[in-house]
Order: structure tokens, then sequence, then C-alpha cells
């Protein structure tokens, strides 16, 4: 039989790349409970902001939870190896050097992205044009953001970046303001034409009251009257009526026999003598 005495012994003589077989157990043990415990202690965060903080919220204390309690128990395991980490972190080499540059972006990122949960400028779900990105915000980490742009690419943007970029939110309001531009032939009446826009934007379920609309004349284009409509709607249902309305009023311009002109050019042929 096996003794198990000498099999410690064994174990606790061999070496690997230098230190003993029985420290890198260790060391490797300390990191599974390490894990064991990050997700349990995160796993708690999230119940316990589940009232307090919006999904956001709960994401990143969950998250800096997990990480803090990982990055612990690993700093302990590199110890029991014999491993100063700290002293790493400060080393004035090479590897010192890439390390302090790497985590530099990394806790410039993890700042960035606690200062934003507290800023709110976006949250999960919301439409959001970033300066050439478009698109709905699938999630926020502590690192980065990802959006996905409305024909399905999936964007990530570090929270630094993200942090100092101009963010133009689509639905942070309640109500939304839709511009539209009608052309009419010159030769219609133009109160008429304004008034038929007026009784569509009346009778459409999602124009709001207040504010009230505005209808005007923008320009005298070269074969249109141009006309310019705002109008003010639902956030949630501003799309659908901005689509609504261009198919109502080129409906109502039709009952009323007024003219949406295609382009028009006058040719003048010189004749030679």
């Amino acid at each position: 039989m096996i003794d198990i005495m000498d099999l410690l012994g064994s174990i606790e003589n061999k070496e690997i790349f230098g230190h003993s077989l029985s420290s890198w157990i260790l060391s490797l043990v300390i990191l599974i409970i390490g894990i064991v415990l990050a997700k349990f202690f995160s796993h708690v965060t999230w119940k316990w902001t589940r009232n307090r903080l919006d999904r956001h919220g709960q994401d990143i204390f969950k998250k800096i939870v997990y990480y803090f309690v990982v990055i612990v128990f690993v700093m302990e395991s590199l110890n029991n190896l014999g491993i100063d980490f700290s002293g790493v972190l400060v080393a004035g080499g090479v590897v010192g050097i890439v390390l302090g540059f790497a985590s530099q972006t990394v806790v410039s990122n993890l700042i960035s992205g606690i200062f934003m949960y507290f800023d709110k400028p976006l949250k999960i779900g919301d439409h959001v044009v970033i300066e050439s990105v478009n698109g709905v915000v699938m999630d926020i980490d502590i690192l980065s953001t990802k959006i996905r742009t409305w024909d399905g690419n999936l964007v990530r943007i570090p929270n630094d970046k993200l942090f100092n970029s101009i963010i133009e939110n689509k639905v942070s309001n309640e109500v939304r303001r839709i511009e539209l531009s009608v052309g009419i032939a010159y030769k219609e009446d133009i109160d008429k034409a304004i008034e038929t826009i007026r009784n569509v934007l009346n009778g459409h379920t999602y124009v709001l009251v207040e504010p009230s609309p505005v209808i005007f004349v923008n320009d005298l284009g070269d074969s249109s009257v141009n006309i310019t409509i705002k109008a003010w709607s639902p956030n949630d249902y501003a799309y659908q009526t901005k689509i609504s309305l261009l198919k109502l009023i080129k409906e109502a311009f039709d009952r009323e026999g007024i003219e949406i002109p295609f382009p028009q050019r006058d040719i003048w042929i010189r004749k030679r003598d």
C-alpha cells in the first residue's frame, strides 16, 4: 500500500519553477476559493442593490465586487509563491512600464464607468448617437459600453472615450420633435396647403397639442414651394408618427387636388441664323 506520509513528502520535495508542488497546489486552492467567494459576494451585492439601484447600477457594483475579490485572492496566491505583486507593479523595468500603461487604461475606463453611472447620460435600451455610431445600448460594463447599430453590428466603446464624447440620447425625454418637409407646386394656394396639413396634424392620435405644431414656408425651391412641419410626439411613437404623417399628408393633398411637383427645368433652344 502507498504510504500517505511518503506521498506528501514527495509532493513537498518536488519543485516546479523554483517552488514546491505543494505551494503551487495551495496557490491554486486559494485562487479557486477566491473565484467562488467573488461569485458569492457579487450575487449578494446584486440582491442587496435590487431595490436600491437600476439595472445599470446593479451591473457596475456587482462587477466591481467580483473583480475586487478576485484581485485580492490572486495577489494572495502570488504571495504564497513568494512573488511580491506590489513590487512588480512599481518595478522600473520593462514589465513594470507595460503593466503601468495597461493599468492606467483599465483604471481610466473603470473610473469613467463609475462617473457615467452617476451622470446617467444613457442606459440600456436607449437609442443614442455617439459620434458616427447610431444604435441601441445593449450593455454598460465597468470598462466599456456596447451598442448595436441599426444594421446589426455590435460596437464596443471604451468608457473613457465615451465619457469624453458628445452623447445624443434620442429617448431621454418623454416627448420628441418631428420635422418634415413637403413641396407644393407654385400654382397652388399656400394657405390651403398649410390648412390641409394642419387638419392632418390635428386628427393624428400621437401629435401633441402642446407644444403646438408649427407649419411655415421654409424655402422657394427650383420646382416647388417647400413647407416645413414641426410637431411634437411621445418619444415611444415618434418614428411611427413621422412615417404615418408623410402618408396622411400625401393622401390629403390628393383629395384636395394639391400638386406635389416633380423637378422641372426650362430648356431654351438657341437657333443659329
